[in-house]
């Protein structure tokens, strides 16, 4: 099937995608084996007994579905497991789809090369496309295979490996085929919520204070890019479906394209500007300082929201459900069955419900991080 309905670029991503996730099953090491080696340095034992204290909690108080991921290691010998392109088009903010059998249409395309992402953004931007390139320390198989850990997230600060691990396994708890912002938000929700009840258990006080300030910066600072979006939306005339999500009106611009350039540039320039002025309250934190590294564009803006969209609506489903994560669970794959339109419509909902009637509006169609 595949083959029947791919071009020369299609065939090429199946290809490396075979490949890449054979070479992480071909050197796998299991955890246990490596705890018991000499050979296996201190840093990584502590890290893999923190990986299986992680799981005891994901399991026990988080009812997520354990099974044996996470039980093998693996060093990709690179600083990501695999590199995410995105795009839109230059005068739009609807991102670019591609169709995966099993899973449906995704706003991404992963590739296990930076070489690979590049070729193909390069290949985007000749077609006129805002191309993202970022990359992914940790991804999940959705229980077609045993996750291992990776080189690329084990040594990530104990809560947010804590909320990489939770998120992880929350897709495995959860998908709703070819639904990213729906995905990513529950997985985010499930991950952020996970990593406070952890360190709250653990008695970590001084690290769920640093980890809640993190979090308060992320929450200004994903403010910041669904205000841009929405302000590009406005100057590029994008409409919305009836399920929330962004298309590029079809007739013309009134105004020239250099005039929509300059429009747009002045929106990412009065972004930068704001950004500068919100580090002023973080005592110097420089965590979001790369996002800037490179020009701004439409897919780099689409990147935040896809994983940020409808956090605040599971996180108000959640507290509707008195903290319950299991009957939030229920709620969440019960909503997940509603046909997309509806599902989103009641994230919003919920989310107005959340945040009150003015922070709502700032957030009607929210995205990020």
């Amino acid at each position: 099937m595949v083959v029947v309905v791919s071009g020369c670029h299609t065939l090429g991503f199946y290809g490396q995608a075979i490949k890449g996730q054979y070479q992480i099953f071909a050197n796998q090491h299991s955890i246990e084996d490596l705890l018991a080696e000499s050979s296996t340095s201190p840093e990584l034992k502590k890290r893999l007994e923190l990986l299986q204290e992680l799981r005891r909690f994901a399991k026990n108080d988080l009812q997520l579905p354990t099974d044996s991921h996470y039980r093998k290691y693996v060093d990709v010998k690179r600083p990501y497991v695999v590199w995410n392109v995105e795009a839109a088009p230059e005068f739009s903010m609807e991102p670019k789809t591609w169709w995966y059998p099993l899973l449906g249409s995704l706003s991404y395309r992963g590739y296990f090369s930076k070489s690979g992402a590049t070729n193909y953004a390069g290949y985007l931007r000749t077609r006129g496309y805002d191309v993202s390139v970022g990359g992914v320390s940790a991804y999940s198989t959705l229980g077609w295979f045993k996750d291992p850990v990776l080189n690329t997230f084990i040594f990530e600060d104990d809560a947010d490996l804590a909320e990489i691990i939770f998120h992880e396994l929350a897709h495995q708890r959860l998908f709703a085929r070819g639904d990213t912002d729906f995905n990513e938000a529950f997985a985010t929700t499930v991950g952020q919520e996970g990593a406070r009840r952890w360190l709250t258990k653990k008695g970590d006080t001084a690290g769920l204070q640093a980890y809640l300030a993190h979090l308060q910066r992320s929450d200004q600072f994903v403010h910041l890019v669904m205000k841009t979006r929405t302000q590009l939306e406005t100057l590029y005339g994008d409409e919305r479906t009836s399920d929330g999500r962004v298309k590029a009106r079809p007739e013309r611009f009134s105004d020239s394209p250099d005039q929509v350039r300059r429009g747009k540039q002045k929106v990412f320039a009065d972004m930068q500007s704001e950004f500068e002025r919100l580090k002023l309250g973080w005592g110097g934190d420089k965590e979001y300082d790369g996002y800037f590294s490179h020009p701004i564009n439409n897919a780099q803006l689409n990147s935040v929201a896809a994983y940020y969209d409808f956090v605040p609506g599971f996180e108000q489903l959640l507290s509707s459900n008195g903290g319950d994560l299991g009957k939030f669970y229920q709620a969440a794959e019960k909503l997940s069955k509603r046909a997309r339109p509806e599902r989103h419509e009641k994230l919003r909902d919920l989310a107005r419900t959340r945040m009150g009637p003015v922070r709502a509006e700032r957030n009607r169609h929210p995205g990020a991080g």
